[in-house]
């Protein structure tokens, strides 16, 4: 192999990827208005996806909450700015930490699971007898999943947000003795609904990309054990990397979307 097909058949695989995503993801919305999915089979997919990861986003979201309340007040507390942890720590967690972490759970848990689960179907010929069922095994299979991803991932967000903003509020006030008026006060004057707003049109894409990527590489699985290893691996990987990525822009739309309708200067959201 030549240096040049060295470097150029990487490229050309991403591209052709890209593209059979592209097509997956308009053939999967096109589901929406397919006579195959059924309302039965969503609901127990909604379960595992929303209930089974109830406990362990609670845990996350609290913890961000308990460590971030610690990290800020050693670097507020020499300033003499107990109060406005309030401030600081629960706008974190509503803009950022709780949508990302919380999407990062749900690629590992929910996504990973779904990709593997998928490969299975693919490797055992399932999702083949779907198709010679006559029904489309995308509209039948990944719809539901995604609708659950897309849907339950902001609510899981609030329970990750709530936890964190108490983790943080045990430490600050509980702990540290921070004046619990003030770190309230602060906490409301900071943190408006234009934030919550942002945090949680965040995780709805991100449960979606969730969804889009998990199935995608289920139905592209390979044969055998190692394909389904491989699928679950490459599911929650990529995940990982668009959710970042996705992460950086959306932060750069809403922030230049917030001094369009609220120049410096203005009432701002409220």
């Amino acid at each position: 192999m030549s240096a040049e097909t060295r470097w150029t058949t990487p490229i050309v695989d991403g591209f052709v990827g890209l593209g059979d995503f592209t097509l997956f993801t308009w053939h999967t919305f096109l589901g929406l208005f397919s006579r195959h999915f059924r309302f039965r089979v969503l609901l127990p997919i909604l379960y595992r996806v929303g209930v089974h990861s109830v406990g362990v986003i609670a845990i996350t979201g609290l913890f961000i909450g308990l460590v971030l309340a610690v990290q800020t007040y050693s670097q507020f507390h020499r300033f003499g700015m107990d109060s406005m942890l309030g401030s600081i720590t629960n706008l974190s967690i509503v803009r950022e930490f709780g949508p990302v972490l919380t999407a990062v759970m749900l690629a590992g848990r929910v996504g990973s699971a779904i990709s593997a689960e998928l490969a299975t179907m693919r490797v055992t010929e399932q999702i083949d007898a779907v198709s010679c069922l006559g029904v489309d095994p995308v509209h039948y299979l990944v719809m539901p999943r995604f609708i659950a991803c897309l849907t339950l991932t902001p609510l899981l967000t609030v329970l990750a947000d709530t936890a964190g903003v108490i983790g943080s509020a045990f430490i600050c006030v509980g702990i540290y003795h921070v004046e619990a008026h003030f770190y309230w006060q602060y906490a409301r004057d900071w943190v408006k609904n234009w934030d919550i707003l942002t945090g949680l049109g965040k995780s709805v894409l991100f449960g979606g990309v969730i969804g889009l990527i998990a199935c995608h590489c289920g139905f592209r699985s390979g044969q055998g054990a190692e394909g389904v290893g491989r699928a679950a691996t490459e599911s929650f990987v990529f995940s990982f990397i668009s959710i970042l990525a996705l992460d950086f822009f959306l932060v750069m739309f809403f922030y230049g979307l917030q001094a369009y309708l609220w120049p410096p200067g203005g009432l701002g959201p409220g």
